[in-house]
């Protein structure tokens, strides 16, 4: 079995490091990074103090000139991060789709199981490529995005290689489960356009709405959940209860997915 998943995830490799994938993905991801920033400590010099909205998680200015402010980036950019990874693995799901080439992955590997496995592993190996990408621009940008807008950073000196590695960890577990939600919406839909279009709709117009209906579910809402988690925890959620939720979710995401991969014709 060990065999055959490995030559499934050398197979989805093959197939996923197209270089106009690969560059649209860590493109987009770097910008994401590079604006976080920019935007991110504009505002918290500015009078109006951190912005609320859909996507947007900007911490204070006491927690930039922390030691977690070179990092703070990641967290404040995660459901953008997010969305990124959503569309690329949904991309690269549907595609089998929509070209035929699902029934010939299924012809050559009939244990459909082995298959959404080795895709799932090879895109979380592309997806901790893309967190490593995010945390070295970050790094680089966090600085000069400070020094711009006149933020004391003598704390940062403090954030050793322990607390990066932690950082791109906890956006990496983030990313996962964007992207396994990617990956569910387009088995599902065979359309990475539909599940495109549903994950930024949850993010930017429903979780909104949905939060405000029932307040006592919002930190626990999987935009939400999956923030906190990036940012390793907030004062509404901590960071166990965020994993706890993300796991959840991802858990159900596979579940979905690996019902949907091995029960659906094919042949269609």
């Amino acid at each position: 079995m060990a065999t055959s998943i490995f030559r499934a995830v050398r197979s989805e490799l093959v197939r996923s490091r197209r270089r106009g994938v690969l560059l649209g993905w860590l493109g987009l991801t770097a910008v994401f990074a590079v604006l976080a920033n920019s935007v991110m400590f504009s505002v918290a010099t500015g009078s109006g103090g951190a912005p609320e909205g859909p996507g947007v998680a900007f911490p204070p200015l006491e927690e930039l000139q922390s030691a977690a402010g070179v990092t703070a980036g990641l967290g404040a950019a995660s459901s953008m991060f997010g969305l990124v990874t959503l569309a690329f693995w949904a991309v690269l799901t549907a595609t089998d789709h929509s070209t035929g080439l699902v029934r010939l992955l299924v012809s050559a590997q009939p244990r459909r199981g082995l298959l959404l496995a080795g895709k799932v592993l090879a895109l979380s190996v592309l997806t901790a490529v893309a967190a490593g990408v995010a945390l070295v621009v970050n790094i680089v940008a966090a600085p000069l995005a400070a020094g711009a807008a006149g933020v004391t950073t003598q704390a940062w000196t403090s954030a050793g290689p322990g607390a990066l590695a932690g950082a791109w960890l906890d956006l990496l577990l983030t990313l996962l489960v964007w992207g396994l939600l990617g990956l569910v919406l387009a088995t599902v839909s065979r359309s990475a356009a539909i599940a495109v279009s549903v994950g930024a709709g949850w993010v930017l117009l429903v979780e909104g709405v949905v939060g405000s209906a029932l307040s006592d579910l919002a930190d626990w809402l999987p935009g939400s959940a999956l923030t906190a988690l990036a940012q390793g925890g907030t004062a509404t959620l901590s960071y166990s209860s965020a994993a706890t939720a993300a796991t959840a979710y991802a858990l159900i995401g596979i579940a979905v997915a690996h019902t949907v991969v091995t029960r659906r014709d094919v042949t269609d």
